[in-house]
């Protein structure tokens, strides 16, 4: 698994890019309207980037680290063996699959496989 990026709530999605973009040189990927707000993918050095979400279903903050892997029903296979807290099994996104697990400290892990990129 590869550390792929930081999911973050935002109030204002214009005002949150703009930081990161402008003050952290973050670049823009991509934006997806989903139902009740939306996303804006960014990217920065390396491998790493961040996920803002708008929308008033969550509360502001780091929701998730978000986690790459090439088969995620393998991945799930083996945590579930290992005895880990899956809070979701996989289903299918808009960028390919997610899964999700819950560290012992209540962290939301998600496990993402792009297929459509």
């Amino acid at each position: 698994m590869k550390i792929r990026y930081a999911t973050m709530i935002v109030n204002d999605m214009e005002e949150s890019v703009k930081f990161y973009t402008e003050t952290l040189d973050f670049t823009f990927d991509e934006e997806f309207d989903v139902p009740g707000g939306k996303i804006t993918l960014l990217d920065g050095e390396g491998f790493a980037g961040l996920e803002l979400i708008q929308s008033d279903a969550f509360e502001t903050g780091l929701y998730s680290v978000g986690m790459d892997v090439e088969d995620i029903n393998e991945e799930i296979r083996k945590l579930k063996e290992k005895g880990a807290n899956i809070a979701l099994n996989p289903v299918e996104t808009q960028v390919g699959y997610m899964a999700r697990v819950v560290d012992p400290n209540g962290i939301n892990i998600v496990l993402v496989q792009h297929t459509n990129r």
